[in-house]
């Protein structure tokens, strides 16, 4: 459990043994903790040389030999800090070249390309996509084929998919198939029956196609495809129906 804990502040297996020994054995030099790590002592000076650096273990001199020392247990607070502040410069820098990611990613998109998702997961990352990808283009609306058959599915798997999109300010026109069905907020919906279900629910957004279905052991499956015309006749078929309803 402790050892778990410590790796996920970025420490190795051999960083936590040292360390853990450090913490047992108290002022102690490099052979002692090498020896209570079952580490070969070469690799442990190192090793102690990585956790003096993170804050970890501290050394001194006396008689001419040097010890190493484990540091309060609570510096393990600043090295999360630490960690938090590398992640959010981390972050800023991928939020800068992330456009001219996107510039490449596009040129590379010349021809269609399909996702496959498979389990609650899949279907969750396909929603989330939905409003990322709809919050990035100017008008902000994207349309749907509604099932009634398939939409429990969504709901259960991101309960919180509407309030997220809402508050995005994101559009959302919905041709229902099926009964039930209701508005939300920022959403206009009309009927093509409410009376048969369709066993595929079709969400046409931001030069996207995605359709999600169940399989037959009541699995939802689901699949994107990334393509301009695709997504365009898609929605030229969803205007037209919903101009006659």
């Amino acid at each position: 459990m402790i050892e778990n804990i410590l790796k996920t502040l970025g420490l190795s297996d051999k960083e936590v043994k040292v360390y853990l020994s450090c913490l047992k054995a108290g002022p102690s030099s490099v052979r002692k903790i090498a020896e209570i790590a079952d580490i070969n002592r070469g690799t442990t000076y190192d090793i102690l040389k990585s956790l003096i650096e993170q804050g970890l273990i501290s050394y001194y001199h006396k008689d001419k030999k040097q010890y190493f020392i484990a540091e309060d247990p609570e510096k393990l607070k600043d090295t999360l800090d630490r960690k938090k502040q590398e992640l959010e410069k981390t972050k800023k820098s991928v939020d800068q070249i992330i456009p001219e990611l996107k510039s490449i990613y596009n040129k590379a998109g010349a021809k269609p390309v399909a996702k496959f998702y498979d389990g609650y997961s899949g279907i969750k990352l396909i929603l989330q996509d939905v409003i990322s990808s709809s919050n990035e283009i100017a008008e902000k609306e994207y349309y749907v084929f509604s099932s009634s058959a398939i939409k429990d599915y969504l709901y259960n798997v991101y309960p919180e998919f509407s309030d997220d999109r809402i508050k995005k300010g994101i559009k959302v026109k919905v041709i229902s198939i099926g009964p039930g069905g209701e508005t939300r907020g920022l959403d206009e919906r009309k009927w093509l029956t409410k009376k048969e279900s369709a066993p595929t629910y079709i969400i046409i957004y931001s030069d996207k196609l995605a359709m999600i279905s169940v399989d037959d052991n009541q699995k939802p499956i689901g699949v994107i495809i990334e393509d301009k015309n695709i997504y365009q006749t898609q929605k030229m078929t969803f205007e037209f129906i919903w101009g006659k309803l």
